[in-house]
């Protein structure tokens, strides 16, 4: 494995259009900051220039385009005594010709206008679980059952070639389409995004998008997640987001995420689907999941070796018997809008197989963190910790067990930060693209 890599400026220009989008703005400098920096704040002034941005700014004159804060900082500390000065309320919305402040290198106090730390720490956890080992099936006596890990590695997940169903608007340099693939006879839509420029001699690498729970016939391709697909595609990956069958256009019954492995079959049928297609480079595919989506990412990484790494984003990623023992919407941590259907599946599983406590093989059978020792690469996890969807605990949990299994595993944690991670999407999706960085591209 590579070590973890500076940051690149297409991952600041991530950086600051994720934040826009969330709406996120950043930190003005106090009056008494202003008033001790003086006439003296300012190294050289430029003036804004045709397709320029704060990034590219910052890095020709402070030599470092994460550095594009200090400037922000700087020009509204200026235009605080000098109104020929720029006032900056979104580092995204320029206007051609304002007047920059450019500070003395980084003398500037830039502690709480960061976006990312040089070297990001996962949050610390002391090992203590031991991590759940794959249980002993006997095919003649135990009953088969198609969320088992050793009967969906049983299966094969072909795909398809890929139709291209609508062209759609292109990103800041990438296109977007339509796409569509077969899982299981189902014709299943997805988004998919294509870098533009000279492709690798391999093709692009690509990341498998795996979406959180949204009710499913609201779905639709286009909408939401805007800022986290863009946050890959602008860096050199094709995108590929599955729909998952029933979702929106998608053929077939939308059944929920955990009492069937329908929507991980259409992710591993998406796999397999982009793997034919022709820009992509099929050794290197890297998978990214949020909520219900990070339980699917799990899962694919424990059936398939097609995925280089992982990356969850406060993932379902308890064990079964977690999952019915620590995740009930009477506690405030089921997602509102599941439906009943959805969620009947604890109730069905444990008429046909019995509790945890009188079947403990059939729950550890199904549950992707009895084979965390044959995950398929490492994997990156982040949780807020006022999330109200989904338990820190599970990550944390997975985060001990894969340590405990001797694989490779990081943690971040954001106090305070809800279940979309909002308050630090702009640091969160850095970490991820930087995550992808080393261990896919």
């Amino acid at each position: 494995m590579t070590k973890r890599q500076k940051i690149k400026l297409s991952t600041v220009l991530v950086v600051v259009v994720g934040l826009a989008l969330a709406g996120l703005t950043l930190w003005a400098l106090p009056q008494s900051q202003v008033q001790a920096q003086g006439e003296d704040l300012c190294a050289s002034v430029v003036f804004i220039q045709p397709g320029e941005t704060l990034s590219i700014i910052a890095n020709r004159t402070l030599g470092n385009s994460a550095s594009y804060n200090l400037i922000v900082e700087a020009t509204n500390a200026k235009a605080a005594v000098d109104p020929s000065f720029a006032t900056i309320d979104n580092p995204n919305i320029l206007t051609l010709g304002w007047k920059l402040c450019v500070p003395h290198g980084t003398g500037l106090p830039v502690g709480r206008a960061m976006l990312m730390p040089k070297e990001p720490t996962p949050t610390p956890v002391p090992t203590t679980i031991v991590a759940p080992t794959p249980p002993t099936l006997d095919l003649t006596v135990d009953k088969m059952n198609p969320l088992m890990i050793e009967f969906m590695r049983q299966q094969t997940y072909p795909g398809s070639d890929l139709v291209i169903e609508e062209t759609l608007t292109p990103g800041v340099n990438y296109k977007r389409y339509i796409a569509s693939y077969q899982s299981e006879g189902n014709k299943i839509f997805a988004l998919l995004t294509v870098p533009t420029g000279e492709k690798p001699a391999t093709g692009w690498p690509v990341i498998v998008f795996n979406h959180g729970y949204i009710e499913p016939e609201i779905y639709r391709t286009t909408e939401r997640y805007i800022a986290y697909t863009d946050a890959f595609s602008r860096n050199g990956y094709i995108v590929f987001k599955s729909d998952y069958r029933g979702h929106g256009f998608s053929e077939g019954e939308a059944p929920g995420g955990y009492g069937t492995p329908a929507y991980t079959v259409d992710v591993l049928n998406a796999v397999s689907s982009i793997k034919r297609y022709a820009d992509a480079d099929p050794k290197r595919i890297g998978m990214w999941g949020h909520s219900m989506g990070g339980q699917i990412t799990l899962r694919a990484m424990v059936v398939t070796d097609d995925i280089k790494a992982g990356v969850i984003w406060a993932g379902v990623v308890g064990s079964y018997p977690d999952l019915l023992e620590r995740w009930r919407r009477s506690s405030g941590t089921q997602p509102p809008l599941i439906s009943e259907s959805a969620r009947r599946w604890r109730d069905e599983l444990v008429a046909d197989y019995g509790s945890p406590e009188t079947n403990p093989t059939f729950w550890a059978a199904i549950s992707p963190n009895s084979y965390l020792a044959d995950l398929s690469g490492p994997i990156e996890l982040h949780h807020g910790t006022a999330d109200s969807s989904v338990p820190l605990e599970f990550s944390r949990i997975l985060y001990q067990q894969i340590q405990a299994v001797g694989g490779e595993v990081s943690l971040y944690e954001y106090p305070g930060d809800d279940h979309n991670i909002a308050a630090n999407l702009g640091t969160a999706l850095a970490r991820s693209v930087a995550f992808f960085d080393d261990h896919v591209k």
